[in-house]
């Protein structure tokens, strides 16, 4: 019997000593302590690369929990991310939530980097957006792709190279080439020359091109004199302009008027234009008139006066009235 009560002892006191060393491992483990209280927040992401269980929380680089556990979300796209965060540190809900890697063959933890530490603060079972880790092996895919697309655009470069030699670089356009060439340079060769002969031309007529220009300056100067004096006539005697221009719109009206007026037979010259008889008489008095006139400039007005009717030539002779 006391046998079996020692044994009792030593298998509570294994029993305990088993307790206090898996709570020495998970006090300094990377798993949560169990003296210590937490809160739980919840990460989506599409994808968590490495990241394992228990895997370190650290906030600015200070570690402030760790990964609980991961699960696949139900419609398999993203991934849902426990964190279990420690009471004592506060996380404002503008941070952001990194998954990142420890080195470049270290494991990867997830980073809570603040920004503007705005209110309200994340509170337990809060759902929060964690962006994706650095994927190394699609950055390698990647990379292959650009590399495949630089190959074959450095194929088409090659392509284009060979063409351009086939069809611009060969023989006769090299020679039609030259040739633009030549003609360029005897172009140019003419232009010199042509050149050349201008300026003589204008060195050796130097004087009489100052000459035209100085009757031009002169011209011109005798235009804006010209014009000054226009203007000033035209200052001075706008009054009387104006009364002219008056004076010849309603001498215009008065002659409209008088041609409405012979229009519709008013006065005598309208009662010429209206009445025929009139009209006639009218003429035949003035071709009278013009008879008379030509009479009197060929006999004078003398003959007028003293003209005297000739005797009739039935009456008998001045002799035979004389005799007995």
């Amino acid at each position: 019997m006391e046998k079996s009560h020692q044994e009792i002892k030593v298998g509570l006191f294994v029993l305990l000593g088993l307790v206090l060393l898996a709570a020495l491992l998970i006090q300094f483990s990377k798993s949560t302590s169990i003296f210590r209280g937490t809160y739980e927040l919840r990460l989506h992401a599409s994808n968590v690369g490495g990241l394992k269980q228990r895997a370190s929380v650290l906030l600015a680089g200070v570690q402030v929990g760790n990964v609980s556990s991961i699960q696949l979300a139900p419609d398999g796209k993203s991934v849902t991310i426990f964190l279990r965060i420690y009471k004592n540190y506060k996380i404002y809900h503008d941070a952001r939530f990194v998954i990142e890697q420890s080195g470049f063959l270290g494991d990867q933890y997830v980073a809570i980097m603040p920004t503007a530490n705005q209110l309200p603060l994340l509170q337990n079972g809060a759902d929060v957006d964690c962006e994706a880790p650095f994927n190394l092996q699609e950055v390698a895919r990647s990379a292959s792709g650009f590399i495949q697309r630089i190959d074959e655009t450095a194929k088409k470069l090659d392509a284009a190279v060979s063409d351009v030699r086939r069809l611009v670089l060969n023989e006769q356009t090299l020679t039609n080439l030259s040739d633009a060439v030549g003609n360029l340079r005897t172009f140019s060769e003419q232009a010199t020359d042509t050149v050349a002969n201008l300026n003589a031309l204008v060195a050796a007529n130097g004087a009489q091109i100052d000459l035209a220009v100085s009757n031009v300056v002169f011209f011109s100067q005798d235009l804006i004199r010209l014009s000054d004096a226009a203007h000033g006539i035209i200052s001075t005697n706008g009054v009387e302009i104006s009364n002219a221009l008056s004076n010849l719109e309603a001498s215009t009206e008065d002659l409209k008027k008088l041609m409405d007026d012979l229009q519709s037979g008013k006065g005598l010259a309208g009662t010429l234009l209206k009445n025929e008889q009139l009209s006639t008489n009218v003429q035949a008095v003035a071709a009278n008139l013009a008879i008379a006139t030509s009479n009197l400039n060929r006999l004078g007005l003398w003959h007028f006066l003293w003209h005297r009717e000739p005797p009739p030539t039935n009456a008998p002779p001045p002799e035979a009235a004389k005799q007995p």
